[in-house]
């Protein structure tokens, strides 16, 4: 049985948040003295300039995303999150992104984030917007202790799509009536895959994209 419901889907990073959460836990693990400063912060930002440029390496980027937590363990690792989360990441969730959630969840939709950004980083995220699912890539964990891999196939570009399906095999759910909120052109796969599709504050190649395909367009900001 399909439940006549409909999956309101959610890009993150500069859709829900106005910065990506990803390169901001790079800048504050720098900023703790976690890592070699100058070595990270310089992949950190070239692997963000990738991503805008529709250039990223993804198992090059998830390589380095999960590096940091190779060296911490779980205690550790929990602790410096909370206070990214607290003094870095809660400022940037736009009031906006939250009553554009309060909005599906009045309609009675099913709120799902998904993300290119580690696991790691984001579930914490979509908890305080009041979202209970995530698909997001992986790390793995042997042992207690992650080991720098990811289990499965990255959630980026075409792996969002991938990745919404395995997810939709294990539930009473389909794409029947389904938006999805994003900001970046390498969301296109699963833009094209919903009935909805909506650019939420675009970048240049999306934008004119939507413009052609006559998607709506929309602002959280300001």
């Amino acid at each position: 049985m399909v439940y006549s419901v409909a999956l309101a889907i959610f890009d993150l990073d500069e859709t829900l948040i106005s910065s990506d959460s990803d390169h901001e836990w790079g800048e504050f693990v720098v900023r703790k003295g976690l890592v070699d400063p100058q070595l990270h912060r310089r992949l950190n930002d070239e692997f963000y300039k990738q991503y805008k440029q529709g250039e990223l390496d993804i198992s090059a980027y998830l390589d380095f995303a999960c590096s940091v937590l190779t060296r911490f363990s779980f205690e550790e690792l929990h602790a410096y999150r909370k206070e990214f989360m607290e003094t870095v990441i809660e400022p940037l969730i736009l009031p906006r992104g939250r009553q554009l959630v309060t909005h599906h969840k009045e309609a009675g939709d099913f709120l799902l984030v998904i993300t290119s950004t580690i696991e790691f980083i984001t579930a914490p995220i979509v908890q305080s917007l009041g979202i209970d699912t995530l698909i997001a890539p992986d790390p793995e964990i042997r042992n207690n202790r992650y080991t720098g891999n990811i289990v499965g196939t990255p959630s980026f570009a075409e792996g969002k799509v991938t990745r919404l399906k395995q997810w939709l095999e294990g539930v009473d759910l389909d794409l029947g009536g389904s938006f999805f909120y994003t900001d970046s052109h390498t969301d296109m796969p699963l833009l094209r895959l919903v009935d909805h599709p909506v650019a939420v504050d675009p970048d240049e190649r999306l934008k004119t994209e939507a413009e052609k395909r006559q998607w709506k367009i929309i602002s959280l900001r300001g």
